[in-house]
């Protein structure tokens, strides 16, 4: 009887948790976590973007995005199937891999309805640490197109060191801030939003420290 006892509470336990790490988190949104993970590691050239349309989808804007996804029904969503699990067939492997956090982002978001959303939580202005702040940043937006194995314009952007050689160029704030004359970053879409913008100007501003 004990073990029997002992069986269902692990058996329960597991199942607690798994519900547990599904639980939608109410400030993932769409422009800010979700769109930037398509723009990076799906819309690289030759890929899902405006101008090449592979396998039918422009991952590069919402609509384009929707065609892929069921709202509330991740596994039943096909561009979501495509990136999880060991077999997955995007990004393709020589190219950066969602990391689970990228891939829990775009469960959340659609079982939360997969709704064109922004703005979800507050801008704060006054943290722009390079390890908390500005690197995630560009990990989201650029690093997939900007890494080692592709280093788009040259550019290596998944190292602090390679963060720092585009800026000294002179490159990477014309860039972001989409100044005349500097080729549009994030490329196939909009502009970062301002308080990212802001986070990545007060760090160069600093003096682009490695903290």
């Amino acid at each position: 009887m004990k073990k029997l006892f002992f069986a269902v509470l692990i058996v329960f336990t597991f199942s607690l948790s798994t519900c547990t790490s599904d639980l939608y988190n109410p400030d993932v949104c769409f422009q800010e976590n979700v769109l930037p993970i398509f723009v990076s590691k799906c819309s690289m050239a030759g890929c899902h973007n405006s101008s090449n349309h592979e396998a039918h989808y422009d991952l590069t804007n919402y609509d384009g995005i929707m065609k892929g996804i069921v709202p509330k029904h991740p596994l039943q969503s096909e561009l979501y199937n495509s990136m999880r699990g060991p077999n997955a067939s995007m990004p393709p492997l020589n190219y950066p891999q969602l990391t689970g956090k990228e891939l829990s982002y775009i469960k959340i978001w659609i079982k939360m309805g997969a709704k064109n959303s922004s703005n979800c939580s507050g801008c704060d202005t006054t943290q722009f640490a390079f390890n908390s702040r500005v690197k995630p940043i560009i990990d989201t937006w650029c690093v997939g197109c900007h890494n080692a194995g592709s280093a788009g314009g040259g550019y290596d952007l998944s190292s602090y060191t390679g963060i720092v050689t585009s800026i000294t160029d002179g490159r990477l704030l014309g860039t972001l801030q989409q100044t005349a004359g500097f080729s549009p970053m994030p490329k196939n879409t909009s502009a970062l939003s301002s308080c990212d913008l802001t986070a990545v100007e007060k760090w160069i501003a600093a003096g682009y420290p490695n903290n």
